[in-house]
C-alpha cells in the first residue's frame, strides 16, 4: 500500500513541476540560429513529454558554443561548423560527431539590389559585385558558424575585405538577429541562415537576393561532450536526447517543423 502511494505521489509531482527535479537537466550549447528560428521551443516540449528530461539551451555563436563545451559547460553541442566540430572531437572534447539536419545560407539585401547580385550565377560573382560597388555589407564578426562561412565565401572569391572593415564592410560582433536588424536599418547586404531569415520580423526593405548555390549549404552537427574530459557531464540523459534526435521519430519531428508553411530544417542523420 505504501509502495503504491509512493508511486502515485511521484507521478503527481512529475506532472506538477515544470522541471526535471528528479534528475539533472541537460545543458545544450547551441547556435543562435536554431534558437532564433523557434526550433527548440517546438521540439524540446515534445522530447520532455516523452522522457521527462528537461533541456536547457545556451544559444551563442558556434565558436563560443564550442569554447564553452571545451570548458565543460555543456553536456551536448549542436553547431554548424563541421571542421571545428571534427577538431573538437579529435582533441578529445567530444565522443563522436553526427550529422543532424541541414538548410542553407542566403544573401539578403535591399529590394532594389544596387549591386545587382540577383542576376549572379555564383556566390563568388555576387560577392564580387558587392565588393566592386563598395556597398554596405553587415557581417556578424563573432566567429559563429555563419561568420566562418561568410569568411570562407570571401576567400573563395579571392576577395580581401580586411582593408574595408569599418567602412562599407561593418562587423556587429553580435548574433544573427541583431545583424539582420542593423542590415535592415542601413538597407545593407548580409549573409543569413535561411531559418533565421524566415522567422525574422523586421525585414523592411530587405529580401533574399541570392541563394541556391551548393556552396551555401548549411550542415548542423550534434556531439556528446566526452565524460572522460568532463566527468560531471550528464552523459546518460544527453545520450537519450541525442539518440532520440537521430532516431526515425526524432528526424520526422525535425522534418515537421514549419513556419508559415515553410520547412526550416531538413533531417539527414542517416
Amino acid at each position: 500500500m505504501i509502495k503504491n502511494n509512493y508511486k502515485t505521489v511521484m507521478l503527481i509531482l512529475m506532472l506538477i513541476f515544470p522541471s526535471n527535479i528528479f534528475g539533472k537537466d541537460i545543458l545544450l550549447q547551441s547556435t543562435t540560429s536554431t534558437k532564433n528560428s523557434g526550433f527548440y521551443t517546438y521540439i524540446l516540449p515534445i522530447f520532455k513529454e516523452q522522457t521527462g528530461i528537461n533541456v536547457k539551451v545556451v544559444a551563442v555563436g558556434t565558436g563560443q558554443a564550442i569554447r564553452n563545451a571545451e570548458n565543460c559547460d555543456a553536456d551536448l553541442l549542436i553547431v554548424h561548423a563541421k571542421s571545428d566540430e571534427e577538431a573538437f572531437v579529435a582533441n578529445g572534447n567530444g565522443i563522436k560527431r553526427h550529422n543532424l539536419m541541414y538548410n542553407d545560407f542566403v544573401i539578403i539585401g535591399p529590394r532594389d539590389d544596387p549591386a545587382n547580385i540577383s542576376k549572379s550565377k555564383s556566390t563568388e560573382e555576387a560577392l564580387n559585385s558587392i565588393f566592386e560597388l563598395g556597398y554596405n555589407f553587415i557581417s556578424r564578426g563573432d566567429n559563429s558558424g555563419t561568420h566562418k562561412k561568410e569568411k570562407k565565401l570571401w576567400n573563395n572569391a579571392k576577395l580581401d575585405i580586411n582593408d574595408y572593415s569599418g567602412k562599407w564592410y561593418k562587423e556587429t560582433g553580435s548574433g544573427m538577429g541583431t545583424t539582420l536588424n542593423i542590415a535592415s536599418e542601413l538597407n545593407a547586404y548580409t549573409l543569413s541562415d535561411r531559418a533565421t531569415w524566415i522567422t525574422f520580423k523586421n525585414k523592411k526593405n530587405l529580401e533574399v537576393l541570392f541563394h541556391n548555390d551548393k556552396k551555401l549549404f548549411n550542415q548542423y552537427g550534434a556531439i556528446l561532450v566526452n565524460p572522460q574530459k568532463c566527468p560531471n557531464t550528464n552523459i546518460k540523459d544527453s545520450k537519450v536526447f541525442l539518440d532520440w534526435l537521430l532516431s526515425k521519430e526524432g528526424q520526422n519531428t525535425i522534418k515537421k517543423y514549419k513556419v508559415n508553411g515553410v520547412q526550416l530544417f531538413y533531417p539527414n542523420a542517416n
